[in-house]
């Protein structure tokens, strides 16, 4: 066996750049990795492998390529087998590929598209999105075994089931990033309350469906599916705005979000549903579309039906004209109101929103028990690492999944509780069609993922390939706007 110097002399000039840089990209990494967790310098000790994949090679790494057939002018390789080559050729192509996509994907990027309106006009259905999880610092991910680029579940076509392995799993931990997360950041998150779900009916969250259908029948029935537990990195993704950071209160009064008892000014994409009667001229859906309401977004409220028309003597509108329900911006708003044709605008009431986060409570202010809604709501404090509060019948219900579920503490009243974490408050764009915080509450620092920076394509699916299906307009727009 050839000594360590004479294998480090054979190794060419390209060998020994590209140890170069792998090397000083593998200590960059670890050096990231390790501020403030001094411990984790010790994958230091894996740089020699690293460098004897390039220079010594006692590591045969590279075994297969004994296989590959001899060129033209080159003598004739006696175990050259072009079979063989090609197969592990392409193995190790995609090996590498495979490795680099999950760490690329689980510390520096990764690809979101828009599933939902709840940020329209500021992202819209259809978007894909560069979300950068530099930004906010990396997490350590909770599950490392897992298979790059599919969220929790391999698609039907590759038969299904999940696609991490849940052991082992390691403790919540952030890696260094540019900034802290502030109000009016676009954020990328897990979504808090699906920890738990229900196989078939995953549009709703295990909780919610507790609440309105009762816990065993929701376990026992089988139109509800298995009911699976997901860690915290394998969750859905959510995007929403942060409109509340640790340590504020917040509160709404008529639809304005008020932070530490100032009104926060509303971003110019935030937009709330509508009831729109005409004089009896139709609102045609492409002209609706040319004023920026999406097709799924557009109704035409039908007095021919019994619930359709009890909605429209309910609002005080004449059932004998025309009513439209659809999302308006301000300025969609005024640019309506300016329509000869358009009789009365009217918000949608908030008695449409359903209920709220915490689900079932009421609260005693007085002598009145006031129940909250989605657009009056609050005031709510959200937690930040290191405050106390003391646990009362009005709060209990606020923060005791906060403490059992995301800080693995228990929450007994009359207790003084010391928060473990920072926590979020997240609120779509288009407030009347988004199920945020509202609805299942604060969002953990440890389910935060990070935030898009650009919109790399954007598809409008309602119309044709040729004729604006393609956004080119929105290619290369700032995301967090």
């Amino acid at each position: 066996m050839s000594s360590f110097l004479e294998r480090l002399r054979n190794s060419s000039l390209r060998s020994r750049i590209s140890a170069c840089v792998w090397c000083t990209l593998y200590t960059v990494f670890v050096v990231w990795v390790s501020i403030g967790h001094a411990q984790s310098l010790l994958w230091l000790l894996l740089l020699p492998v690293i460098a004897d994949a390039f220079l010594t090679k006692y590591i045969p790494w590279s075994w297969w390529r004994k296989y590959k057939p001899a060129a033209e002018g080159e003598p004739a390789n006696p175990k050259a087998n072009a079979i063989l080559y090609t197969i592990f050729s392409w193995i190790d192509a995609i090996v590498f590929a495979l490795v680099a996509v999950y760490f690329i994907n689980l510390y520096i990027f990764q690809n979101y598209q828009i599933p939902s309106s709840s940020l329209e006009k500021s992202l819209r259905v259809g978007d894909f999105l560069y979300v950068s999880k530099a930004a906010y610092g990396p997490r350590i991910p909770n599950t490392p075994l897992s298979f790059p680029l599919v969220q929790h579940t391999f698609p039907a076509w590759l038969g299904g089931g999940k696609s991490f392995i849940e052991h082992p799993q390691w403790d919540y931990r952030r890696m260094a990033g540019w900034r802290d997360v502030k109000k009016g950041d676009i954020v990328v998150f897990n979504f808090p309350t699906g920890d738990t779900v229900c196989t078939e009916m995953q549009q709703t969250d295990f909780y919610t469906l507790c609440h309105y259908y009762g816990r065993d029948k929701v376990e026992k029935k089988k139109a509800f599916g298995d009911i699976v537990y997901r860690p915290v990195d394998r969750r859905e993704n959510y995007v929403k705005r942060c409109v509340g950071t640790p340590g504020d209160t917040l509160s709404i009064v008529n639809n304005q979000v008020y932070i530490n008892g100032e009104a926060l000014p509303d971003h110019e994409g935030v937009q709330y549903n509508y009831y729109i009667q005409t004089d009896g001229h139709f609102i045609s859906k492409d002209r609706a579309f040319r004023l920026g309401i999406n097709h799924d977004d557009y109704r035409l409220v039908s007095a021919n039906t019994r619930a359709g028309l009890q909605e429209i003597l309910h609002l005080g509108l004449d059932p004998q004209k025309p009513v439209y329900h659809f999302p308006l911006t301000l300025q969609m708003k005024e640019q309506l109101l300016q329509t000869k044709h358009v009789d009365t605008i009217l918000i949608e009431p908030e008695t449409h929103g359903g209920e709220v986060y915490p689900l079932g409570a009421r609260f005693v202010r007085g002598d009145s028990v006031i129940r909250w809604t989605r657009d009056n709501y609050g005031p709510i404090y959200i937690p930040r690492k290191g405050d106390s509060i003391t646990l009362t019948p009005d709060n209990y219900p606020i923060y005791h999944r906060v403490i059992e579920t995301y800080e693995h503490s228990q929450a007994r009243l009359g207790d003084t509780y010391t928060f473990k974490m920072d926590y979020y408050w997240m609120m779509g764009d288009n407030r009347h069609n988004s199920a945020d915080s509202r609805y299942w509450g604060f969002v953990p620092e440890d389910h935060i993922v990070g935030t898009p920076r650009f919109v790399w394509l954007s598809i409008e699916k309602d119309q044709p390939w040729f004729h604006g299906h393609i956004r080119w307009n929105r290619i290369g727009r700032n995301a967090n706007k």
